[in-house]
């Protein structure tokens, strides 16, 4: 049987996201908007159905093509981080995948550039943001590495896929002062919060992390 999005969306989410939000603020997770937009975001549908039942677990989930769903946790730092200067008036998010970081974000400030290689991975990431009536969200098939240069600068980059090293686009389209997040490495990995301040860029690290690769190119 066929379930749509929407007829998943309902009835399942509620408890389940607050004990989430619960869990996370637990483990150092301490920004209210984040927490707020993680307690009323239904990750059961940006899941595969037969995962449904783990969808409140904090953990990674895989949703096809080789991809995962992220933790929770690192949803909410990276998002945590984001927002640590105050509320951005955009956000470039490179790798939209499910769509779970994207409605998090999409809660959190007023426009989202979302940007996926693997066209099927968007095409089912707009409709569950649609269902949610998250209207705040553009979307591009494109190469992640090339960041999406037309509407930018931005005050804020997620890259959720890490790269081997930091897309040079992406430090060009960070605006002056503007803050980009990113997994960096490749058996080794750093979530890496990078500022801006003119042409310096300061680099902190913050933690190890263990994300998919950032792969070039656009596949249909």
């Amino acid at each position: 049987m066929n379930v749509s999005v929407g007829s998943r969306i309902g009835g399942k989410s509620g408890r389940s996201g607050e004990l989430l939000a619960k869990k996370l603020q637990a483990e150092g997770i301490s920004n209210p908007e984040v927490l707020q937009a993680i307690a009323k975001s239904p990750r059961h549908i940006f899941v595969p159905e037969i995962l449904a039942h783990k969808a409140y677990d904090n953990t990674a989930l895989p949703i096809g093509q080789g991809q995962t769903i992220s933790q929770p946790y690192i949803v909410a730092k990276m998002s945590e981080l984001l927002l640590a200067d105050g509320t951005p008036e955009s956000i470039l998010e490179i790798g939209t995948g499910s769509g779970y970081q994207t409605s998090i974000l999409a809660q959190l400030t007023p426009r989202v550039y979302s940007v996926e290689r693997i066209k099927s991975l968007q095409f089912q990431a707009k409709r569950r943001l649609q269902a949610m009536d998250l209207h705040n969200v553009s979307m591009k098939h494109g190469d992640g590495w090339k960041g999406w240069k037309s509407k930018g600068p931005f005050p804020a980059i997620i890259v959720t896929a890490a790269p081997a090293t930091v897309p040079a686009a992406l430090l060009e389209q960070l605006a002056d002062g503007g803050r980009l997040v990113i997994p960096v490495g490749e058996q080794v990995q750093i979530l890496k919060l990078i500022t801006r301040e003119g042409d310096t860029f300061h680099e902190q690290q913050i933690e190890g992390v263990r994300f998919v690769p950032l792969v070039p190119g656009a596949i249909s």
